[in-house]
């Protein structure tokens, strides 16, 4: 804990340590760390309607996970994780649960790569309002997570004809859907409704 290795770190914007953090004033424990236990964070977001903290991270081989991020816990890893090294051995005592740490919200195994993640509030596409979308480097699509309240309840998989990796997701002012391929000849692409 006196590392930001592996940690969420919170701080207000002139640098300073917010002192409602969890571990202000204990010996050993950096005043900025939030939460620890993540390994690979690739984005993280403010629910639009809540304001927590979702976070989405890179597993090794399995376990890519998705949390909601609470003041002062411990998100497991690397003592318990979803998949494998990539050696093919298991992951520390190769454990997915131990009191005390916390479960993911949603985790997948096998692993998208996922990379940006944004909550639709547009309304171009009204069925998708309040849907959590995910870039997948990977699996090469846009992941659209359906979710009630703070639960992943449905997974729907776009752009899987594109045959990019998908790096960044982002609403633009109009309610559209724009996306950032990763390559040496990466594009940007706006999704609107397909036109009647």
């Amino acid at each position: 804990m006196n590392s930001a290795l592996g940690k969420v770190v919170r701080i207000n914007r002139d640098g300073s340590i917010p002192a409602d953090n969890p571990f202000v004033g204990q010996d050993g424990v950096r005043p900025e760390i939030f939460a620890s236990g993540v390994r690979n964070v690739q984005a993280a977001a403010l629910h639009p309607n809540t304001g927590a903290l979702w976070e989405i991270e890179h597993g090794a081989r399995g376990g890519d996970e998705l949390n909601i991020i609470e003041a002062g816990k411990n998100y497991g890893w690397p003592t318990i994780a979803y998949g494998l090294e990539y050696s093919g051995k298991p992951i520390g005592e190769g454990l997915t649960a131990k009191e005390g740490l916390e479960q993911p919200d949603y985790y997948w195994d096998p692993v998208i790569g996922p990379s940006g993640m944004i909550f639709y509030q547009g309304d171009l596409f009204p069925a998708w309002k309040d849907s959590l979308f995910v870039g997948a480097l990977r699996d090469k699509q846009l992941v659209r997570l359906t979710l009630d309240g703070d639960r992943v309840v449905g997974e729907e998989r776009l752009l899987s004809d594109l045959n990019a990796r998908i790096r960044e997701v982002d609403q633009g002012p109009d309610g559209a859907i724009y996306v950032a391929t990763d390559s040496t000849e990466g594009k940007i692409l706006k999704l609107v409704p397909k036109a009647d």
